[in-house]
């Protein structure tokens, strides 16, 4: 059992703890390892394999170490079963909801007898939820489009969940003797925010050898289907992964075909057929001159002529007078006639970045002091690095007011004069307040060298209200980029309602940036925003809203955004040099 399924255990423990109404320092104790295990690099069944002492961890008791042990031998936990008994596993998926915690999962329980997010969307749909105390109609809606949601997200995973779960399974397929080549195609490949399943690509001697060792993967839950050349299995994670075994000919055709997108496939082909050729994931091949009216017609044809290429991706597009074309642009938005110009874009490449100017420490919510973060960006080679804590109005990770930043100022000269080889910009995330504002006198905002406006209050705000309240902050002469500007959390959360293209103009006019925060869980902005923030003008800035320094290695999901939306280096204002990159942020007048 991999690091996130643990992690999917325990905060489920925790959450029925929370139902159940226990005591307070058990729950925590389950999320305090949580935290831990999210926070440890290398896999815990590999200490468990060592017979490592789990308790050396942080927040990690014996009685918690037991438990970690006895999900990486068995796969299963009995505590958790015992508990699912007494509890309908369904309230757990109600927690999942915008608005609903254990108390109010428990009360709908209790008072109407709501056990799946079914039941709860039935009562709700009958005004009864309005009725019960410490709801009301407001709560009701939003339970009601909380579900909406819910319901179009739940069948993916998130990105970055995906790049956790695959690591083990893909290192097991390597290590199977007769298979000699693998690659991950489907929207995987593609680096889309969500994946769907998993489609493996392997060249192999035995193809009954590779789909025996699918099965045999210690993940996997049960086999959907295993035969021929097509393996299909649903891991424990629930995630579905085929495994097909392509002959070597044909293995760069079956890359782009199971790659996709389903449109640039359907391009590809129409493509393919203007040169009388046919394109599958077999290969490229002629078409017989007596099959050729079939093929224009686009019905099948009886044979196939000569074969044209098929071993590699590049010899596929070659032969249809094409260049090789990055996997994430292939969605048919405009890359043949681009190619056929000679005018593919050079897309930006996390090595571009020559700063991350979006991250926390433990002056507010982060998990690391200034001076560990700045080691940690000077170690990833960059030029520089802003600081960037929250302001005052989020109490609840202590934001800075102007006090305190003065302090923190302090030490930022202290650290510059210890760290000459980073330049440390002075920078603030600022909450936009109710009203449009920003949370910080504007004599404090004048000394900042980089000024992070963000929503983080108010989420519910009807779209005219909303949109008002980001326009006014955006006008603000110190506002400089607009982080996370959606709002929205992959799976959990959806998106402020904002005219986002009212937004985009008028960060084109105003000279505000818009961030990429590369955070998985929100990759905010999505790359439909970002293509509409290119053909604007509207500068962009790729920053991971770092929280400890491994957080700082998230760049790369930012820049796959960036990707997407055909984003390059001139696009991207944090591959500029720092003194570039301060002269566009800062290009407004003075208040």
């Amino acid at each position: 059992m991999e690091n996130i399924e643990i992690v999917r255990v325990l905060n489920e423990v925790a959450d029925l703890l929370e139902i159940q109404q226990a005591n307070p320092f058990r729950v925590r104790a389950y999320r305090n390892a949580v935290r831990t295990i999210n926070a440890h690099a290398s896999p815990l069944r590999k200490l468990v394999e060592q017979g490592a002492d789990l308790t050396a961890l942080p927040s990690i008791g014996k009685g918690m170490a037991d438990n970690i042990r006895e999900l990486v031998e068995s796969g299963r936990l009995a505590m958790l079963d015992e508990m699912a008994a007494e509890i309908p596993p369904g309230l757990v998926e109600l927690m999942r909801l915008p608005g609903v915690g254990p108390k109010k999962a428990r009360k709908l329980w209790d008072e109407l007898g709501v056990e799946s997010i079914d039941d709860l969307e039935e009562v709700a749909s009958e005004g009864r939820v309005a009725e019960l105390p410490g709801f009301g109609v407001k709560t009701q809606d939003r339970i009601l489009r909380g579900i909406r949601n819910y319901r179009t997200s739940t069948t993916r995973f998130r990105l970055g969940e995906v790049d956790k779960l695959l690591p083990p399974l893909i290192e097991h397929l390597r290590a199977t003797p007769g298979i000699t080549r693998l690659e991950v195609a489907g929207s995987y490949r593609r680096r889309k925010e969500t994946v769907g399943d998993i489609d493996v690509l392997v060249l192999a001697d035995d193809a009954r050898a590779a789909s025996d060792a699918l099965v045999g993967f210690s993940g996997v839950e049960s086999v959907i289907g295993a035969g021929g050349t097509k393996t299909s299995v649903r891991l424990r994670s629930g995630l579905q992964v085929d495994l097909r075994v392509v002959p070597p000919e044909s293995w760069g055709a079956a890359l782009i075909y199971f790659t996709g997108s389903k449109e640039h496939n359907i391009r590809l082909r129409r493509r393919a057929l203007e040169r009388k050729l046919r394109v599958s994931e077999y290969g490229v091949f002629t078409i017989p001159e007596e099959s050729l009216g079939d093929a224009l017609g686009e019905r099948g044809i009886a044979s196939e002529g000569e074969v044209v290429a098929g071993a590699t991706e590049e010899e596929v597009y070659r032969a249809l007078d094409l260049s090789w074309l990055p996997p994430e642009i292939r969605r048919d938005r405009g890359e043949f006639a681009a190619s056929d110009a000679g005018e593919l874009p050079r897309l930006v490449e996390t090595s571009d970045l020559r700063g991350d100017v979006h991250m926390h420490s433990t002056w507010s919510d982060g998990r690391a002091s200034l001076e560990e973060m700045v080691r940690a960006c000077a170690a990833r080679g960059y030029e520089y690095m802003a600081i960037t804590d929250h302001s005052k109005a989020l109490a609840m990770v202590e934001g800075l007011d102007a006090a305190k930043l003065r302090r923190q100022w302090d030490e930022i000269e202290e650290v510059r004069a210890a760290h000459p080889e980073i330049r440390i910009l002075r920078g603030l995330e600022v909450d936009i307040l109710r009203d449009g504002s920003l949370d910080l006198e504007d004599e404090m905002l004048e000394r900042l060298d980089v000024v992070i406006i963000s929503v983080h209050s108010f989420l519910g705000l009807d779209r005219a209200r909303q949109t008002a309240r980001v326009l006014k902050a955006l006008a603000h002469p110190r506002s400089m980029i607009f982080g996370h500007p959606t709002g929205r959390l992959i799976n959990r959360r959806g998106p402020i309602d904002v005219d986002i293209d009212d937004i985009l103009h008028a960060c084109a006019e105003f000279g505000v940036a818009v961030e990429v925060n590369s955070h998985p869980h929100r990759l905010d902005l999505k790359d439909s925003h970002l293509w509409r923030a290119r053909e604007l003008g509207v500068p962009v800035v790729v920053a991971t809203d770092a929280h400890r320094p491994d957080d700082l290695d998230l760049a790369h999901y930012g820049i796959e955004q960036a990707r997407r939306a055909w984003l390059t280096p001139e696009h991207v204002l944090n591959t500029r040099g720092v003194d570039d990159f301060l002269a566009v942020l800062q290009g407004k007048p003075a208040i």
